[in-house]
């Protein structure tokens, strides 16, 4: 299922019935599904549906056994992987180079100069704090020391296309908020980002659009903020100062449940399908009540993901 809100949008990557099978198991059913340019876009879904094989037929790792990639709207080529920065899941440094010449040879394999490389690795060092291990060996970093080394490789090229799979994953709070930082700076600065992780509330945070891809096929895609409203249930939350509860309004809203503390009430409504919610604000403005806030009850993208991944099995 398809809500498609980017149809005026130009398209960095649009996959077209692409079907990829290992033996008998087939991990890519005819997936079909575009990546706007400029956005930060989120690949979901549960363990074993096809996102990993899915990143790898984009970065031509994997080669799908029928249908099409498109970059920039023509066939992908390994030209164009030069333009994409990919941090996999599993993480993989060597790890008795030396820090600093392991960087420079992802970045010299990205087509970099080694001049170029090292001014732009030296600043990314710096901005992450571990300008003093350069010259150590990487089997000395911690682990989050050596996550952040594979970061810097991913992106010290400045991509066109960034594919960080679990970016977050191993991190510790602060760090964790300096790596989602980078990743907004990165897409202010134009670069395209796809995001594939289990982490509900970066989705709900960071990403414009989504696809949720089960049982090696999608299942929806579209605009986040579209998609929890679409799977919404028409209920408001109203706080409110009063003596007494309000009450059902027939063919207005009904009143779910009311929490009094005090004289301070959280009320949950059901607004009628043929009311409007601006209608209902106004019936109770017009109440013996102090309204304190008003707002629309949306799912969050973990209720969601949950229920749609349920309902597949």
């Amino acid at each position: 299922m398809t809500i498609n809100t980017t149809d005026m949008e130009e398209m960095i990557i649009q996959c077209r019935d692409v079907c990829k099978s290992f033996g008998e198991k087939t991990a890519l059913d005819h997936v079909s599904l575009d990546i706007p340019r400029g956005r930060i876009f989120g690949l979901l879904g549960p363990n074993g549906a096809g996102k990993t094989t899915l990143i790898r037929i984009i970065n031509r790792i994997t080669i799908p056994n029928s249908g099409s990639i498109l970059f920039d709207g023509r066939p992908v080529t390994q030209e164009d992987v030069r333009r994409i920065g990919y941090l996999p899941e599993e993480r993989g440094l060597y790890r008795k180079m030396r820090v600093g010449d392991q960087a420079m040879y992802f970045a010299r394999l990205k087509g970099m100069s080694a001049r170029d490389a090292a001014a732009e690795l030296k600043k990314w060092f710096v901005k992450f704090g571990i300008e003093s291990w350069w010259g150590r060996k990487v089997e000395e970093l911690s682990k989050g020391m050596a996550q952040k080394v594979q970061f810097i490789t991913t992106v010290v090229h400045r991509p066109s296309l960034l594919i960080l799979d679990e970016p977050f994953s191993g991190f510790d709070p602060v760090n964790a908020r300096l790596i989602r930082d980078e990743i907004l700076k990165l897409k202010d600065d134009g670069a395209t980002i796809v995001l594939s992780t289990h982490n509900m509330e970066s989705v709900e945070e960071l990403c414009d659009n989504i696809a949720l891809i089960n049982r090696s096929h999608v299942v929806i895609s579209g605009g986040v903020n579209e998609i929890r409203h679409k799977y919404g249930s028409n209920h408001i939350e109203l706080v409110y100062t009063a003596s007494a509860p309000v009450e059902t309004v027939p063919g207005s809203y009904r009143v779910l449940s009311d929490h009094d503390d005090s004289g301070r009430h959280t009320a949950v409504l059901a607004v009628d399908e043929a009311s409007d919610k601006t209608d209902v604000l106004r019936q109770l403005v017009a109440l013996p009540i102090s309204i304190n806030s008003y707002r629309e009850l949306v799912p969050r993208m973990n209720d969601i993901f949950i229920k749609l991944v349920t309902e597949e099995e």
